[in-house]
C-alpha cells in the first residue's frame, strides 16, 4: 500500500523580501485559490496567507512529482523560476509537521509568542474544510496543530511578556494599577505608537479615552475611532485632574508638561496615582515628574528596556516550546506511519478470523457435541489462530515497517494473499 506524504512549501519574512511576498499573496482570496488548487490533483490541500507568510500544505503519493507543480502554483509568472528555490522552503512528512506546529505555536513568527497566527491558521483551515479540500490526514494534522499551540500556551510563558513598546506600556500600567477596568486615559498628540498603546489599553477594558491635540479636528477624528472625547491642549490641566493614564506622543520640540504644572494638581486628585507614558522623541514630558509622589513616568528608553528583558524571557520559554513541538511531532509521525500498517494488520486479522470461523463451523456441523464442547473447540481454534498471527503482527508493528518500508508490508500482503483476498468468497 502506497504511503501518503505530507508536504509543505512556503515563503515567509525570514526567507523572502516583502516585494516578493506581495507577488505571491492570495489577493484573489481563499475560495478562488483553493478552487485553482483542485487542478493540481493533490489528495488533500490547505493554504495559509498572512502578511508575513504564504504556505501550501498538500498530501500526495509522489513528492518528487507534486513538488515542482506546487512551486509553479505558488510563484506562477510573478517570480522568475530561477529564483524560486532561493525564496522558498520545502518540507516533507515529519519536517513539514514540525514546521506547521512551530508556526501554530508562534515560534516562527516575526514576534515570537504573538497569538494572532493561531487564529489565522484556524480561519484558513475553515475555508479548506468548507470547500472539501481536506481529508483524514490534513484534518488530523490541522487539529493537532491547534492542540500543540494550546499546550505551548498553557505549559510555557511564551506569550505572557510584552514585546512591543505599546504592549510594554500597558504591562507597566497593569503593574501600577492592577485592574484597568475603571481607569481613564488621556492621549496627547496623534503619534502612531501612542495610538497603538491606546488600542492596547482599550483591549484591557479601560473606562474611556480622551484625545488632546493642537488641531482639534484631528483630536475629534481620533477620539471617534476610540469612541471617546476630544479636547484642546489648553485643557490639559483640567483633564489631568480626572484621568489616570496619560500617553503622550507629539511632534513638539519643547516639553508639553512640566513638573510644576502637575504638582499642584495632585492635591486636587487627592494623590491618586498618575501614570505618564512618554513615547515622543524628543520627549514631551518633564523627567522631574518622577520626583512627585504617586506620579510614575516612563519614557521610550524605559519601555525599550522592558521590551528587551521580555524578549529574553520569551527566548527562554521558546526552548520549552521547541521541546513540546518536537515531542508532538514524534507522536504524529508515529500515528502517520501506522496508517500504512493498520490496513494490512486489519486485513490479516479478518482473513484469519474468517478462515477460523469457516473451518470450525464446517467441522462442528459433522459432530454431535454439546454447547460446552462446541465452545471449547471454538476457543481452541481461536487460540491457535492468535498464536499463528503473533509473529507476523509483531513484524508489521516493528520499527522497520513503521519507517515506511513499503516493500516489507507488500511482502506480507503477498505471502498471506491479502491483495486478491475476497472477503465474500
Amino acid at each position: 500500500m502506497s504511503k501518503k506524504h505530507i508536504s509543505l512549501i512556503g515563503v515567509n519574512h525570514k526567507s523572502t523580501p516583502l516585494e516578493v511576498r506581495e507577488k505571491v499573496a492570495l489577493t484573489s482570496g481563499y475560495e478562488e485559490t483553493l478552487n485553482r488548487l483542485r487542478d493540481e490533483e493533490a489528495h488533500e490541500y490547505y493554504v495559509l496567507s498572512t502578511c508575513n507568510r504564504v504556505e501550501l500544505i498538500w498530501v500526495s503519493e509522489d513528492t518528487a512529482e507534486s513538488t515542482p507543480r506546487m512551486l509553479r502554483f505558488l510563484f506562477g509568472d510573478a517570480v522568475d523560476s530561477a529564483e524560486w528555490d532561493g525564496y522558498s522552503y520545502i518540507y516533507h512528512d515529519r519536517d513539514a509537521v514540525a514546521h506547521l506546529f512551530k508556526v501554530s505555536a508562534s515560534l516562527d513568527s516575526l514576534v515570537v509568542g504573538e497569538a494572532q497566527i493561531l487564529g489565522q491558521i484556524k480561519e484558513a483551515y475553515r475555508y479548506a474544510s468548507q470547500y472539501g479540500c481536506t481529508g483524514p490526514l490534513l484534518n488530523k494534522l490541522l487539529h493537532k496543530s491547534f492542540s500543540v499551540a494550546k499546550r505551548v500556551r498553557s505549559e510555557t510563558g511564551i506569550g505572557s511578556a510584552a514585546v512591543s513598546i505599546s504592549s510594554a506600556a500597558v504591562e507597566l500600567a497593569r503593574k501600577i494599577f492592577g485592574n484597568l477596568g475603571d481607569k481613564k486615559v488621556l492621549l496627547i498628540g496623534a503619534g502612531e505608537m501612542a495610538e497603538l498603546a491606546a488600542e492596547h489599553l482599550l483591549g484591557q477594558g479601560v473606562e474611556g479615552i480622551t484625545v488632546a491635540n493642537r488641531t482639534l479636528s484631528r483630536a475629534v477624528a481620533l477620539a471617534k475611532r476610540f469612541n471617546g472625547s476630544a479636547c484642546s491642549l489648553e485643557e490639559l490641566a483640567e483633564q489631568i485632574e480626572t484621568v489616570d493614564i496619560i500617553v503622550s506622543s507629539t511632534g513638539s520640540s519643547e516639553l508639553i508638561l512640566r513638573s510644576d504644572d502637575v504638582r499642584p494638581l495632585m492635591k486636587v486628585r487627592k494623590n491618586r496615582p498618575l501614570f505618564f507614558i512618554d513615547i515622543a522623541v524628543p520627549r514631551d514630558l518633564d523627567p522631574e515628574l518622577n520626583e512627585i509622589e504617586n506620579v510614575f513616568l516612563y519614557d521610550i528608553d524605559d519601555l525599550s528596556q522592558v521590551v528587551q528583558m521580555n524578549r529574553s524571557e520569551r527566548e527562554k520559554e521558546a526552548v520549552k516550546a521547541e521541546r513540546i513541538v518536537e515531542e508532538e511531532t514524534l507522536k504524529f509521525a508515529q500515528w502517520q506511519d501506522g496508517l500504512t500498517i493498520t490496513p494490512t494488520i486489519s486485513a490479516l486479522r479478518k482473513k484469519a478470523d474468517r478462515i477460523c470461523i469457516s473451518e470450525v463451523s464446517r467441522t462442528l456441523a459433522r459432530m454431535n457435541l454439546s454447547d460446552s464442547e462446541r465452545q471449547k473447540v471454538e476457543k481452541l481454534a481461536q487460540s491457535i489462530t492468535a498464536k499463528m498471527l503473533h509473529d507476523p503482527l509483531q513484524f508489521l508493528k516493528s520499527e522497520s515497517c513503521r519507517k515506511g518500508d513499503d516493500s516489507k508490508i507488500d511482502m506480507v500482503r503477498t505471502v498471506f494473499g491479502l491483495e486478491n483476498d475476497d472477503p465474500d468468497n
